[in-house]
């Protein structure tokens, strides 16, 4: 039996029966087409996920009852990893967003970099930020995610380099010709990671990372577009030091 998983924003009490959002909701009865009494899992972000039972189904609503709270449920990984993402365009930044939410990065910054192409004003930032938010909680639902990634707003380069702490841990930014290699780099518990958009990071954005004390870290004698690079940067840092 399959049983749904569920994102619901705000506090889960056991014992309540909760109108589930409408997409959810839809997704549910006209493509899953469960029947009431169907078990779910719901989760808000908090790190726990509750079991739940279908209680009443509409055409635009589903009523669930929400059960008991399992707080064992927690799968981040011990790799706690920022990833610093040149903002792409259409479906790149999408598939980008969802895959390293599903491979367990904790935070993800939207960069403008000197080869961004996108031009964002502060509306057209709003509604990104709350679209990206959904293929985050998406990818939460189908991966057994039970956190969310942090997602920040859209920030230059520049600025947010000169604004990192110590809470960066190891600083890396993807670069063809860098130093670094994955497999090089000693035990990691923390780190940030740089991917460039189309057209990678420039020569002016790698300057203001090694000014900020960032390595070039290198993936092989290939050229990796952005949607595959950050991915496999990833991969090989979790499959290296976190829970792959």
């Amino acid at each position: 039996m399959r049983i749904p998983r569920v994102y619901v924003a705000g506090v889960l009490v056991s014992g309540r029966e909760i109108d589930l959002p409408a997409q959810a909701g839809e997704h549910l009865v006209r493509v899953l087409r469960l029947e009431r009494g169907h078990p779910m899992v719901l989760f808000n972000g908090d790190g726990g996920e509750y079991a739940a039972t279908i209680t009443a189904l509409a055409r635009r609503g589903v009523t669930v009852q929400v059960g008991e709270r399992r707080a064992d449920a927690d799968r981040e990984s011990p790799l706690r990893l920022v990833l610093a993402q040149g903002i792409a365009r259409g479906d790149k930044m999408d598939w980008v967003l969802q895959k390293a939410t599903e491979l367990g990065v904790e935070r993800i910054v939207p960069l403008i970099t000197e080869r961004t192409e996108v031009r964002l004003d502060a509306d057209r930032a709003e509604r990104r930020l709350a679209h990206w938010q959904a293929v985050l909680a998406g990818a939460c639902e189908q991966s057994g995610r039970n956190r969310l990634p942090e997602l920040a707003a859209p920030v230059r380069l520049a600025h947010w380099a000169a604004s990192l702490g110590a809470e960066a841990g190891r600083r890396l930014a993807l670069d063809p010709t860098g130093d670094r290699r994955a497999s090089d780099l000693p035990g990691i518990e923390v780190a940030t990671l740089v991917v460039g958009p189309e057209g990678g990071l420039s020569d002016q954005d790698l300057a203001v990372l090694r000014q900020a004390g960032f390595d070039g870290l290198r993936l092989g004698p290939r050229i990796l577009r952005t949607e595959t690079a950050g991915l496999a940067a990833i991969a090989a840092l979790q499959a290296l030091h976190g829970d792959l």
